[in-house]
């Protein structure tokens, strides 16, 4: 790891102006993802501005229609929460099956959201439940969010600061989990409003995307359909065709576990 220099912010807006005023900094919260990288040497920040006690990044608001999730959240405390799983309960329980207890305790739902891995749990979530991002400087729609692996529309300066979900009638997740690392190879969340189905599928390609053709199935009360989409991975983990096949078996699964 190389050296770096440490600074730890005490309000959302010190954070901001010490990324414009640092080129080659990033933000720590949990760390899950950038402390690996750094020890890896395949990112080398010269400054880590830590964000994870700031007050305005925790907390939860509920209105009529959405759920509001402190960016500086971690898994753990989505999974344990009452509000949570009264008014959301499929996130609750995806995030409880993020990685293992020690990365739950640590991991936030903002650093995830920023990270965007293609197999990470959140911008399934996002995505099905018509989440907005909510930022320092903007609020950002999911679909319009998640660009493609480890890309967002996220700016050098822009900081999380909380994700807006709408509140469902009933909401799941199903995942196949990968036997070492715990990543999805292929999850589907399904949501369910008065308008119709919701379901977004992370793992299974490059970047988490909406399953329309399961949206329509599900009205109908069908998960007998295969996953046809361009861009499904294939790789040392898994085929590509094991992949949609593993889509549809866990279509299936959070349809039946809607909750």
């Amino acid at each position: 790891m190389n050296h770096f220099q440490y600074l730890a912010s005490t309000s959302v807006s010190q954070a901001q102006q010490w990324l414009q005023d640092h080129a080659q900094s990033k933000l720590l919260a949990g760390g899950m993802t950038l402390i690996p990288s750094m020890k890896h040497r395949l990112i080398a920040p010269e400054h880590l501005i830590d964000i994870i006690k700031l007050s305005d990044l925790h907390g939860l608001v509920v209105h009529d229609d959405f759920l509001q999730i402190g960016a500086a959240s971690t898994h753990q405390f989505v999974a344990d929460s009452s509000v949570v799983n009264q008014t959301i309960a499929g996130l609750a329980q995806l995030a409880g099956g993020i990685g293992d207890p020690q990365v739950r305790v640590r991991g936030t739902l903002g650093g995830s959201v920023a990270n965007n891995d293609p197999a990470a749990d959140y911008p399934a979530a996002l995505l099905a439940l018509g989440a907005t991002v909510v930022t320092t400087q903007r609020h950002i729609q999911a679909d319009d969010f998640f660009l493609g692996m480890f890309s967002t529309a996220l700016a050098e300066d822009e900081i999380i600061t909380a994700v807006k979900f709408s509140i469902p009638l009933r909401s799941a997740y199903a995942k196949f989990r990968h036997p070492a690392s715990g990543y999805a190879m292929a999850g589907v969340y399904v949501a369910q409003f008065t308008s119709g189905y919701q379901v977004a599928v992370t793992g299974a390609a490059d970047g988490v995307f909406r399953w329309s053709e399961a949206e329509a199935a599900l009205a109908e009360q069908r998960t007998d359909l295969k996953l046809q989409h361009p861009g499904l991975l294939d790789d040392m983990h898994a085929p590509a065709a094991y992949r949609a096949q593993l889509a549809s078996v866990m279509l299936d699964q959070a349809f039946k576990k809607l909750i």
